[in-house]
């Protein structure tokens, strides 16, 4: 009887370590199979089709989720916003749906994110154009801030529109008057009287970023005024100033757009209005905190700045408009500027001061 217990026992002993066996195998077969890393964003007003800002961004969304052979839509995916109060309620959800990353596009969702962000210290975010800040004026630590020298790219098409002028007049057509559009600003200026001290600049601002019937109106009235080129940061509202362009062009008066953000060569098509582009690479910006976020290595709390030495901005490839003596200026002074022999202004106190300077 004992003998037949014993041999029981030993049985159910070897039963327990199989099972045991089955569901530490299990475990570890679950294990392998990692949630993928998921990253969203927010798009500012104008939507992801914009041509320009967004557009750029979501490019580089998309690049990321094919080189990690992520899904589109789920793993990856944007959000739109028609209206700043939209901002708010796409970043919460995002927040609610457990992304790895959250990207704000834009600086005006500054404010909400610093709302945002400090109630949910464990979700990682990221903002373009902006530095989230907490009370204390300090960034943010669970907040990586993508910002440019944007006025460093729009002082060599400033260049470019300088020496290309047939009229000595130009335009500038900004989205919203804010310290970010005054460094296009500036800058596309301080390139343009830096080789054609003459020239007359046009500028004036839409008021909005999603207003192309707006952007039109003002290209009009540039045009007419006797601009020949004129440079638009102002996101959609930059499109009307493209049609604008390319009707003109059609009814014989030859007359160019500068676009920005990326290469806008196709945007001045069939009429070919696009003289060049002011690149700035958000596209890439975004993939490299993405990249980081991925590998375990998020740069909360950092502000990271592209400029020309880190070829966040510059001139769209497609430069086949601009003349070559053109490009070799280009060149010159983008290396002058990358060295440091010219810092290029950003506001209107330093434009004046910048002008000043180049009359001793």
């Amino acid at each position: 009887m004992l003998k037949k217990a014993a041999v029981l026992m030993a049985c159910v002993m070897a039963l327990a370590l199989v099972l045991s066996g089955c569901g530490s195998s299990a475990g570890k077969s679950g294990d392998s199979q990692k949630a993928p890393f998921k990253v969203a964003m927010v798009t500012g007003i104008g939507g992801v089709s914009d041509k320009s800002f967004n557009q750029s961004s979501w490019e580089g969304l998309s690049k990321f989720a094919k080189d990690n052979k992520l899904k589109t839509g789920s793993d990856v995916k944007y959000l739109e916003s028609q209206q700043p109060s939209d901002f708010a309620p796409n970043l919460n959800q995002l927040v609610m749906q457990k992304y790895n990353l959250i990207v704000a596009i834009g600086f005006q969702m500054q404010s909400d994110l610093q709302t945002i962000a400090p109630q949910h210290p464990d979700s990682h975010f990221a903002i373009v154009d902006s530095v989230a800040v907490d009370k204390n004026n300090k960034p943010l630590k669970n907040v990586t801030n993508l910002t440019f020298k944007e006025q460093q790219g729009s002082f060599l098409v400033g260049v470019v529109a300088g020496l290309t002028t047939k009229t000595n007049k130009v335009g500038f057509i900004g989205g919203v008057n804010t310290a970010l559009i005054k460094k296009f600003e500036s800058g596309f200026k301080a390139g343009v009287k830096t080789v054609n001290p003459k020239a007359q600049i046009y500028t004036q601002y839409a008021g909005a970023f999603n207003a192309p019937d707006k952007g039109q109106n003002i290209a009009s009235t540039f045009y007419s005024k006797g601009a020949d080129i004129i440079y638009a940061a102002a996101g959609d509202t930059g499109n009307g100033v493209f049609t604008e362009a390319r009707s003109r062009t059609k009814s014989g008066k030859k007359v160019w757009v500068i676009g920005v953000d990326r290469d806008q060569y196709d945007q001045g098509l069939p009429e070919n209005v696009t003289l060049t582009s002011m690149v700035k690479r958000v596209d890439q910006a975004i993939y490299d905190a993405a990249t980081k976020a991925k590998a375990g290595k998020y740069q909360g709390g950092k502000v990271i700045e592209y400029g020309l030495a880190e070829n966040g901005v510059g001139i769209a490839p497609t430069t086949k408009n601009v003349k070559p003596a053109v490009l070799d200026q280009v060149k010159k002074y983008q290396q002058d500027i990358i060295k440091g022999s010219i810092v290029v202004p950003t506001t209107d106190k330093e434009y004046a001061a910048y002008v000043a300077s180049l009359s001793k």
